[in-house]
């Protein structure tokens, strides 16, 4: 792994392009309700600090959403550019996110991973996190 100088910090609003940039091409297939424009607004009216960019050279390489609802905490849209992969970034993020939700009190934090992405699984299992045996649903609210 060769290491590129991050910095973490919360959201800001000049970083929105380059989130939206980076979401585009991590992840081309998500449906509209998830794309930047939708999905940023959304998480700045809740838990805002939970919204993180990494930086560098002042340029957006990485994201990471997180979430806390007072009993378990989640993790979304963590994305490290293409060009930045395997240099430690996407732990740094990740390790922020734990961070700050455990600062809130979380205990446990859980995430998902499409089923056809063993690469991202492999990556989260380096993390200390393991696969739990469940069935996912969802209902999506109009």
């Amino acid at each position: 792994m060769c290491a590129i100088p991050a910095v973490i910090e919360s959201y800001r609003d000049e970083h929105f392009a380059g989130v939206r940039t980076l979401w585009e091409e991590a992840f081309p297939n998500d449906p509209p309700h998830n794309h930047a424009e939708i999905a940023i607004p959304a998480k700045l009216a809740l838990q805002p600090d939970l919204l993180l960019v990494a930086l560098s050279g002042g340029q957006v390489v990485g994201t990471a959403m997180a979430g806390y609802d007072g009993h378990r905490g989640w993790l979304y849209s963590i994305a490290v550019r293409q060009t930045h992969h395997r240099t430690g970034i996407g732990t740094l993020l990740v390790r922020e996110a734990e961070r700050r939700l455990a600062q809130m009190g979380c205990t446990k934090v859980n995430l998902q991973v499409r089923a056809e992405n063993a690469a991202v699984a492999a990556f989260y299992r380096t993390l200390g996190y393991n696969v739990e045996e469940r069935v996912s649903m969802g209902k999506r609210l109009a």
